[in-house]
């Protein structure tokens, strides 16, 4: 807060405790001015701010603009005992209004956008996983281990894979539904499964 700022406030929170007609003069005030309100009450409302949010930030916030709320309407407020429920009052009315307001980033959707987690092993062994199958495709003959290779690892549907090697889909089926049975067979391969 500058020093502009302050002297502002003092100016007018004085000249809202001299009053400005007779409604006022007749109410004894509890504070002289509304600095004296704050310093004297601000422990208790904050305590009241921070029931209404979960982040001490925003209670401090939420405080701020509810007693910038009771410093404009100073004059009105006729009877000062009665501040602490006007303040509480602005506190709702704001928190109340701050939660309407509040931008929505989150959709309700069918899937999860997240990718399920996969555990992953020891490394070590994973690379003697993929060795050893690598060992097992390269037994192969060269037809069937072309097939395996265009269909799992490069992910090409059996008709792809007929294509690139210029055979029927029927040859692809029954070539890589051998080469399947000799990578079951395999003894280096008899562990992982």
């Amino acid at each position: 807060m500058t020093a502009s700022m302050v002297s502002v406030c003092t100016s007018a929170s004085k000249a809202a405790t001299r009053g400005t007609g007779p409604a006022r003069a007749s109410v004894p005030s509890a504070y002289p001015s509304f600095a004296s309100y704050v310093r004297a009450r601000q422990p208790v409302l904050l305590r009241t701010a921070r029931s209404l949010t979960a982040n001490p930030s925003d209670a401090e916030d939420l405080l701020q603009t509810a007693l910038t709320k009771t410093y404009v309407a100073w004059d009105r407020i006729e009877d000062h005992r009665a501040l602490d429920g006007y303040v509480r009052r602005a506190l709702l009315n704001t928190r109340t209004s701050q939660w309407r307001k509040r931008k929505v980033d989150e959709f309700a959707c069918d899937e999860l956008p997240e990718p399920d987690v996969v555990l992953a092993g020891d490394p070590a062994e994973q690379q003697v996983l993929r060795d050893a199958m690598w060992r097992a495709i390269m037994k192969l003959p060269t037809r069937q281990r072309a097939m395996v290779v265009l269909r799992y690892y490069e992910d090409l549907s059996e008709v792809q894979t007929a294509e690139v090697l210029g055979v029927s889909v029927g040859t692809v089926k029954s070539a890589v539904s051998r080469a399947l049975g000799k990578l079951r067979e395999d003894p280096e391969l008899t562990p992982v499964r």
